[in-house]
């Protein structure tokens, strides 16, 4: 067994030492990390491999996420067609199941964490999605609260894979500074969802007779959910040392690009050394509280985005198109900032973080300050508060490009999305049924919620940087000497042996 003693000590563990021979800690895809070792890869060639990556990989996220936002607010656009009526909704039901979902989505997102680490990924988020468009199409056989609350949890909790495990593959596929853009690539279908959801609703608006209106919403969604399930079955591979798509020697180029990120790829084991290393990190309880904050207002772009927008002012058919420029607003605001991200990659990522959340916070602003009779300018309020997708995906990227160790990578994520779960739980809560038409107390409760976001951006972007800055000085003061060119290799093989990014003292955090 190797000594401990033998390895630098910028990537020397405070948990086990590396072992070449121990399984536990060696990355699934090791042996084709190992033999891409020595061989010389054309710049040329591993942007061919990219490209191919890309168009496997970002149409399937693409699609999925798209469907998985419309799904979860499929209610938004079955409320004005009768939904409340229909399963005999009174007072704060409404309320509650834009809650119960997350209820849902976080009872299941530790153990669907756990069986993304365990299982083979890509089979499992295609299991979820097809059992999740199941559940979406017996939505209009609910005749009562209890039936359609019991449908959103079930809903909540397959849902619950998306988002964390499309993190997780944006590390497994990705350099850290090719993930921004890649991110927002796919999380821009928020913005596509509710213009794209807000012209369907529409169109749903003229079907004369057949069922009511609100079912096709649900049976819509839904088939389109099954056949995507059977597509990422068929088409999304495990691991980048096993895709099919892929020559043995791209699978080889495939692997040792996102070594580089000295994050490793995926390892199956689960270390309880990292999960106390979670636990007792800052930036977990900062993610948290800041996925928080952006979360309680999410209900009002989400689920109560149709009465929102009737409450101005506006004809049944107006609370469905009128949607589509905050759906652009979000759109545009994703794919700039993924670019912005992408071409300054190692310091922009807070700082967009931090320009997307003051945006929020005026549009909140307004939606408090401005007099009902103004609905112009509130609705254009709403639209401003859809920059919030933006600070919140940017989020994602400091889960994806900034923890190492895959158990640590899973659990942080999981501490994320527990935090969105409680967000979008307290949300729907601040619609009060008593204060319909204004929801006075929804608009206090966004902006104090994006209030607290920006805070904790600037908490974690201090924090970020006195780390590294710590750690340059330790360097040039030689308590660790700068890394020569075999100190490099070593911190990657330290990546691939499963060290997290806060035993590696080599570990920069992007910022």
């Amino acid at each position: 067994m190797t000594s401990k003693n033998e390895y630098p000590p910028e990537i020397t563990p405070a948990s086990p030492p590396i072992s070449s021979t121990a399984s536990l800690n060696l990355d699934d895809t090791y042996d084709a990390y190992k033999r891409a070792q020595g061989v010389e890869i054309d710049a040329q060639e591993a942007k061919s491999v990219l490209r191919k990556i890309d168009k496997r990989i970002v149409p399937i996220l693409f699609v999925t996420y798209l469907l998985q936002y419309l799904d979860k607010n499929g209610i938004n656009y079955a409320s004005v067609y009768g939904l409340q009526k229909a399963t005999k909704l009174y007072g704060q039901d409404y309320s509650w199941l834009g809650s119960i979902f997350y209820f849902g989505y976080l009872f299941a997102q530790y153990p669907s964490g756990y069986l993304m680490q365990r299982l083979p990924i890509g089979k499992f988020l295609g299991a979820a999605t097809l059992g999740w468009g199941i559940i979406l199409m017996t939505t209009p056989a609910c005749k009562n609260f209890a039936g359609i609350a019991a449908n959103r949890f079930l809903l909540g909790a397959l849902e619950a894979t998306v988002n964390p495990g499309f993190v997780l593959i944006m590390s497994m596929w990705y350099t850290s500074g090719e993930q921004p853009l890649r991110l927002e690539a796919y999380y821009c279908t928020n913005g596509i969802a509710t213009m794209f959801g807000g012209l369907i609703g529409y169109a749903i608006g003229h079907i004369k007779g057949g069922l009511p209106r609100w079912m096709y919403v649900f049976l819509i969604f839904g088939s389109c959910s099954i056949a995507c399930g059977i597509a990422i079955l068929v088409f999304l591979p495990d691991l980048p040392s096993t895709a099919k798509f892929l020559t043995e020697h791209e699978r080889g180029i495939a692997v040792d690009r996102v070594a580089g990120n000295r994050q490793g790829v995926k390892n199956r084991h689960f270390k309880k050394y990292q999960a106390w290393q979670t636990v007792k990190d800052p930036k977990t309880w900062i993610l948290f509280v800041m996925a928080t904050g952006a979360q309680i207002p999410n209900s009002a772009l989400t689920s109560f985005t149709s009465i929102i927008v009737g409450s101005f002012g506006f004809d049944t058919l107006g609370t469905q198109y009128l949607q589509i420029p905050g759906g652009a607003v979000q759109f545009l605001s994703l794919l700039a900032g993924g670019f912005i991200c992408t071409h300054w990659p190692r310091n922009s990522r807070c700082i967009t973080m931090i320009v997307a959340n003051t945006i929020c916070i005026i549009g909140a602003a307004l939606l408090v300050g401005l007099p009902a009779s103004n609905k112009w300018g509130r609705l254009v309020a709403l639209w401003l508060c859809y920059f919030q997708g933006l600070g919140f995906s940017m989020s994602l990227t400091i889960v994806s490009s900034n923890i190492a160790g895959y158990t640590k990578k899973q659990l942080t994520g999981a501490a994320l999305f527990t935090g969105y779960c409680v967000g979008n739980i307290i949300g729907p809560q601040t619609f009060k049924d008593s204060e319909k038409p204004g929801y006075k107390s929804a608009y206090i409760a966004m902006l104090i919620g994006y209030c607290v976001k920006l805070a904790m951006c600037i908490v974690l972007y201090i924090y970020m940087y006195s780390v590294n800055k710590k750690r340059d000085r330790e360097a040039a003061a030689g308590v660790n000497a700068p890394l020569t060119e075999k100190e490099e290799r070593e911190a990657v093989e330290a990546g691939m042996h499963d060290v997290t990014e806060i035993d590696n003292k080599g570990f920069r955090y992007i910022l």
